[in-house]
């Protein structure tokens, strides 16, 4: 008896040590589990914001961001073409001159071809558009713009976004006159200004107010004088703009480098004139192209168009040239055999005529050709057997001159007769 109770005392003791023993390790247990548990909550919260940030937050950011940054860097594009307009083209900025390529140590290289954005186009002015002298020759000198009517004081706008290249006036020209550069590669001037509303330098937008009407400078009644040029040289902004609706003729319009002559202008020859058509319902290229003794393909070259291309109604199609005969031209063509009756003459009246001819090159016109042998157009046409408006191809020949061979009273005698 006395021995179990011993044991269980024993026993007993034993297990008091035991559990004496093992209660600081199973707190430190305790504490270590309490401290990964403390880790593992964190990065489940931790890994739970990097999923919703991922999953949600980046995606809408993203969204909203992605616009944005597009907007900006269009803006910023748009920017720069304004404070460097044309930049790539001219590569200077005078401030002194209308046309600072007139010397040798200024000329630049002309692209062969060039389109030009007429798209954002603003009348310069808010009156009823009214032209009281047009582009082309004015007594001794041409005049390289239009007038438009207009009173003093009335506002004058910037026809496209550019920036004011200069501020000046000319005493015996322009008068008070501003020079505008364009990113779509045109410089437009406004002359016989009474008041500037822009400073030089300064960008300017579409329609922006820039001066007020007057009579200043070498002109004999209230009107703004209105030029559009392409690297100094003058172009005819009725070709460009029909003044009677006030709107751009097509979209692009396209100058050709041998298109200028060396008095600077483009389509200033007073025989030979643009021809248009307005289109009317019903209407397709096939029936203006007979209309105007054209082909269909040449009036897709002439604007930009393709044979499928839509036509609207009130479009303006250019349709070829045109040239108007003087008194003298009509004589002349009167006295002329048609070119039918050339061909049937005689070998022997075939073969007492020399014949000249030209190699067409790349973009040359029936003008180009008839001023480089100065000639006419008309005279060209009649000698070819072709229309003012046919199409000519490079490698062509055309034939400029015709030389009649008159034989000596001795190559005459010495000459067999024919039976």
């Amino acid at each position: 008896m006395k021995i179990k109770i011993l044991l269980v005392l024993l026993c007993c003791l034993q297990t008091i040590a035991v559990v004496r023993g093992q209660k600081p390790e199973k707190k430190a247990n305790d504490q270590a589990s309490k401290t990964t548990l403390q880790m593992q909550l964190l990065d489940e919260q931790v890994s739970n914001l990097m999923a919703d940030h991922i999953g949600v937050k980046q995606p809408l950011v993203t969204e909203i961001l992605a616009p944005v940054e597009y907007v900006s860097y269009d803006r910023l594009v748009e920017a720069e073409s304004l404070m460097y307009p044309a930049d790539e083209l001219y590569g200077s900025w005078d401030t002194l001159r209308v046309n600072p390529f007139r010397t040798k140590e200024k000329e630049i290289e002309f692209p062969d071809s060039f389109n030009i954005d007429c798209q954002t186009f603003i009348i310069p002015i808010d009156n009823p558009l009214k032209v009281t002298s047009n582009f082309g020759p004015r007594r001794r000198r041409i005049h390289k713009g239009i007038d438009l009517k207009v009173q003093k004081g009335d506002t004058i706008r910037a026809a496209f976004n550019g920036k004011v290249r200069i501020k000046g006036y000319e005493r015996r020209g322009y008068g008070y006159y501003l020079v505008l550069r364009h990113p779509n590669g045109l410089e437009t001037i406004y002359g016989h200004l009474s008041k500037f509303l822009v400073s030089e330098n300064e960008i300017v937008m579409a329609g922006t107010p820039i001066g007020l009407g007057g009579n200043t400078g070498r002109s004999t009644g209230s009107h703004l004088h209105f030029e559009m040029r392409f690297l100094g040289q003058a172009i005819n902004p009725n070709n460009m703009i029909d003044f009677e609706t006030g709107s751009p003729r097509e979209r692009y319009y396209t100058v050709y480098k041998n298109h200028f002559d060396k008095t600077g202008t483009i389509y200033t020859s007073t025989s030979e004139h643009i021809v248009y058509h307005r289109i009317k319902s019903g209407e397709t290229l096939g029936h203006i192209a007979l209309l105007y003794h054209t082909t269909v393909a040449e009036l897709c070259r002439l604007n930009g168009l393709t044979r499928t291309s839509t036509l609207r109604i009130g479009q303006t199609l250019r349709c070829g040239t045109t040239v108007n005969k003087t008194k003298k031209e009509k004589d002349d063509s009167q006295a002329v055999a048609p070119e039918a009756e050339i061909n049937k003459a005689s070998a022997a009246d075939s073969a007492a005529q020399t014949a000249f001819y030209h190699e067409v090159q790349p973009n040359e016109t029936l003008n180009l050709i008839a001023r480089k042998y100065n000639t006419t157009v008309d005279a060209l046409c009649k000698m070819n057997s072709i229309y003012a408006t046919s199409k000519i191809s490079a490698g062509q020949r055309i034939c400029y001159r015709r030389v009649v061979k008159t034989e000596t009273k001795a190559e005459k005698a010495e000459t067999p007769s024919v039976q």
